[in-house]
């Protein structure tokens, strides 16, 4: 008779720092950063850019974002990060063992891995909670799953979860979160994600298709299938058919630029500042590439986007909350590790 041990789940979010202190900010910059799929340039000048210059002089201003951030049950991603174990946990069932990792600082993918190696499983999900595929997020966790598992002398059985930008259930989580604001209020919605540098986009296109015409990332294709921004379009699509938005009532952006090399347009910025010249002064965001809020969505759309907005004349910028801790959002996963 064949045996059959537990499957093991592994939760995968970008991580954040230990404590909102300069130190631990500075610890938490350099592991992100470091990553070569993150700054993908040469080691050398990759390491002097990091060690010398950003996290160094980031690291203080960052860690006085994070003390705004922070709350009594510490930050933001990881307590909804645990939240979000505890539910799949339960709605699993006792034949799987899910296990929360950060791919930068603690808990580490490696502790989560050792924990669910302990226990004998005999086939591992690992769901990285980044909707869209993108090589910096996505890639960068499966990258250090196999590291680690290539050292293991017994591999189990492997799931990865590539992307589920379009999964019904999240996009219905979306949409609950939408619908707990009055959407006929605003002037015009706006979709921010994550940017990232247009080369890295470059380098992952196998078919010479990327940036090659001006609207190639608005439509999904075979030929765009595993392109960020074209996943990134099609969410916003998702969401705002179900929402029965109209094409005029929302535009997407791209947020966080760092440094001077061209990032995916239009910047949020930028387009906060068209959207006000063409009489908006009520604008809702969602950030569709964040499943828990934190940094980038409670200070930097709640807060200094929506000062931005504000001093150009503008009434109101309101960010639509995370998946946070919805139920629809805790379905979405379960439905994922399953069907993987």
């Amino acid at each position: 008779m064949a045996l059959a041990g537990k499957t093991g789940v592994l939760l995968v979010n970008l991580g954040t720092p230990d404590a909102p202190t300069r130190g631990a900010v500075y610890r938490y910059l350099k592991e992100f950063l470091l990553d070569g799929r993150v700054i993908d340039i040469n080691p050398i000048a990759r390491n002097i850019l990091v060690r010398g210059i950003i996290a160094p002089f980031r690291s203080g201003a960052s860690a006085k974002l994070y003390q705004e951030l922070w709350t009594d049950k510490g930050s933001p991603l990881k307590v909804f990060g645990y939240f979000l174990q505890e539910e799949v946990q339960k709605q699993l069932g006792d034949d799987y063992i899910v296990e929360l990792g950060m791919r930068y600082q603690n808990p580490s993918i490696k502790s989560a891995l050792d924990k669910l190696m302990a226990q004998q499983i005999s086939r591992l999900v690992v769901l990285p909670l980044f909707p869209q595929y993108a090589s910096a997020t996505t890639g960068s966790v499966h990258d250090e799953v196999m590291r680690l598992l290539r050292q293991e002398q017994i591999i189990p059985e492997i799931s990865f979860i590539n992307s589920y930008h379009d999964h019904p259930k999240m996009i219905a989580a979306f949409v609950a979160r939408a619908q707990e604001h009055n959407i006929e209020d605003y002037d015009h919605l706006l979709f921010s994600y994550h940017g990232l540098p247009k080369r890295q986009l470059v380098k992952a296109d196998r078919c010479n298709h990327c940036m090659q015409t001006e609207n190639c990332c608005e439509t999904l294709s075979i030929k765009n299938q595993h392109c960020y921004s074209a996943q990134c379009y099609d969410t916003s699509r998702a969401i705002a058919e179900a929402l029965n938005l109209p094409k005029e009532k929302y535009s997407n952006c791209f947020q966080s630029r760092l440094g001077r090399d061209p990032w995916l347009e239009p910047y949020t910025s930028d387009l906060l500042k068209e959207r006000y010249e063409k009489g908006d002064r009520k604008i809702l965001v969602f950030c569709p590439a964040f499943v828990a809020d934190c940094l980038e969505t409670t200070i930097e759309i709640s807060e200094e986007y929506a000062e931005e907005f504000e001093e150009m004349g503008g009434e109101h910028l309101q960010l639509v909350e995370g998946l946070n801790d919805h139920p629809l959002w805790v379905e979405a996963v379960v439905e994922l590790i399953q069907e993987a």
